[in-house]
C-alpha cells in the first residue's frame, strides 16, 4: 500500500463575496481534487487543539499524528533542526522574520510607532536575506547568540542561556497596525530597535527600495522553543516515509521524526514555487521505495497572509494540475493499492490575512473502496458530511487503518 497526502498549507477559507459566496477552494478550477472527492471519504478536521495558536507547526505535527499539547515546543526550534544547528540544552531558538515596518520617509517616526508593513519584506529572496543576517551576526552576535539564515524571510536566532521571555506577537497577525501595543519586552526591544539601525541603509535595501520593493529593514523575533523530540515515525506507522516541503519547519519536523526530508530545486514556499518539481519528486520517491510521501505546500497559505485573492485561487490550480493530477496518475500505474489524502493544516482567510482555528476539510481516497462523496473539493461540502474529527492526530489513524478514532 502507497500512501499520499497533500498539504495544502491555509488553503482553507471563508465566504467572499466576490467569489458570490463561495471561497478559493470552491471557486479554483481544481478537476483532479473534484474527481477524486466524488470517490473519496470526506469531513472535517481540527488540527489544532483548543488553548493553542494555530500555527503550521502544530497543526502539521497534528496530521502527522503528533499531538500538539505534548510535542509541540514552538515552530523555531524545528526550523533550527532543519537548518543543521545542533542545538544544546540550554539553547533557545527564535524565529527571526526580516520585516517591513514603516513606509519609506518615515525615519522622524519612532522605532516604536511604525507599522507592520509586511512579516516577509516583499517575500524577500534568500541570497539578498543572506547578506542582511550575516550582518546581524556580525553587529550583535556573540559567544551566546547567533543569527542564522534560513529560507527568503525565515531565519532564526540562537541564544545559550536566554532570558526569560515568551509572550512575542507573530508578525502576520499585525499586518497594517503600529506595532506599539505588540513589541517584545527587554532586552529583546532593544534587540530589534539595533538591527532597524543596522539594516535601514544596508546596501541590500537601497537597492531595494530603488528597485520599488520593500526593504527587510527589522528583525522581528517570536516563537522561542527548546530542542525538540519526536518518536520515530517509522516506528509508530511502520511505513517509509519521505516529506516534501520547501519550508524549514516542515523539513524540521521529518528530522525530529526520522523522515527522510526532499529538497526540490525552485521550492520557495510562495505562489513562485516549483509546483511540477514537487509533484516529480513525489513520484520519485515512490519509485524509490517509500511507502509513504507528505508533500507541503505553502503557497496558498502565503497568498491569505498577503490578501492576494487570485493567487490564492491559482495556487490551488497549480497544486492540482502540476501535483496532485501527475502523482495520481503515476499510482493508478503502479499496479498498487493506494490511498491519497488531501486537506489544508488550518484556513488562512483572506480577510483576515492570518491563520484561525476553524476546522478544515479533508478527503481520503482509498484505491480499493470508492464510496459515494462530495461534489467537489471545499470547505461547505467536507462540512455537510457531518464527519468531524476534534483531533488532528487521529487523521493518520482513519488514513492508515479506516478508524476514525483510536
Amino acid at each position: 500500500m502507497k500512501y499520499f497526502v497533500l498539504l495544502c498549507d491555509g488553503a482553507a477559507d471563508y465566504p467572499i463575496e466576490t467569489l458570490n459566496g463561495g471561497t478559493p477552494l470552491s471557486t479554483a478550477k481544481k478537476p483532479t481534487m473534484d474527481a477524486l472527492a466524488k470517490k473519496s471519504f470526506a469531513g472535517t478536521v481540527s488540527n489544532v487543539p483548543n488553548g493553542m495558536v494555530p500555527e503550521s507547526d502544530t497543526a502539521n505535527l497534528a496530521v502527522l499524528s503528533y499531538n500538539p499539547g505534548i510535542y509541540s515546543k514552538g515552530r523555531s526550534p524545528l526550523e533550527a533542526m532543519s537548518l543543521g544547528i545542533d542545538m544544546k540544552p540550554n539553547d533557545t531558538a527564535y524565529r527571526c522574520n526580516v520585516v517591513t515596518i514603516g513606509n519609506p520617509g518615515e525615519t522622524e517616526v519612532p522605532y516604536e510607532e511604525k507599522i507592520m508593513v509586511d512579516h516577509g519584506a516583499d517575500e524577500i529572496t534568500t541570497a539578498e536575506a543572506d547578506e542582511l543576517i550575516k550582518s546581524l551576526q556580525a553587529e550583535m552576535g556573540d559567544e551566546h547568540k547567533h543569527f542564522y539564515t534560513g529560507v527568503s524571510y525565515r531565519h532564526c536566532l540562537i541564544w545559550n542561556n536566554a532570558p526569560e521571555f515568551r509572550d512575542f506577537m507573530r508578525p502576520h497577525d499585525i499586518l497594517g497596525q503600529k506595532i506599539t501595543r505588540y513589541l517584545p519586552g527587554e532586552p529583546f526591544l532593544s534587540i530589534q530597535k539595533k538591527s532597524y539601525e543596522i539594516l535601514k541603509d544596508h546596501p541590500v535595501n537601497l537597492n531595494r527600495i530603488k528597485r520599488g520593493i520593500r526593504p527587510a529593514n527589522s528583525a522581528w523575533f517570536w516563537s522561542p522553543g527548546k530542542k525538540p523530540a519526536l518518536p520515530s515515525f517509522k516506528e509508530k506507522w511502520n511505513l517509509d516515509a519521505s516529506v516534501i516541503s520547501a519550508v524549514d519547519l516542515i523539513k524540521g519536523i521529518a528530522i525530529c521524526a526520522g523522515i527522510h526530508s526532499v529538497n526540490v530545486k525552485g521550492a520557495t514556499g510562495n505562489i513562485n514555487t516549483n509546483f511540477k518539481g514537487k509533484g516529480e519528486a513525489a513520484i520519485n520517491e515512490f519509485r524509490n521505495g517509500k511507502e509513504f510521501v507528505y508533500v507541503h505546500v505553502e503557497a496558498p497559505d502565503e497568498c491569505g497572509h498577503r490578501a492576494e485573492l487570485d493567487n490564492k485561487i491559482l495556487s490551488i490550480e497549480k497544486i492540482d494540475t502540476e501535483i496532485l493530477k501527475p502523482v495520481y496518475e503515476y499510482l493508478q500505474t503502479c499496479k498498487e493499492d493506494f490511498k491519497i489524502m488531501v486537506l489544508p493544516d488550518h484556513p488562512t482567510p483572506i480577510c483576515k490575512r492570518t491563520h484561525t482555528m476553524d476546522p478544515v476539510p479533508f478527503i481520503i481516497y482509498d484505491s480499493r473502496n470508492e464510496r459515494n462523496g462530495i461534489v467537489s473539493f471545499n470547505e461547505e461540502n467536507a462540512k455537510a458530511t457531518g464527519i468531524y474529527l476534534s483531533r488532528g492526530e487521529n487523521l493518520m489513524n482513519l488514513l492508515v487503518n479506516g478508524k476514525i478514532s483510536g
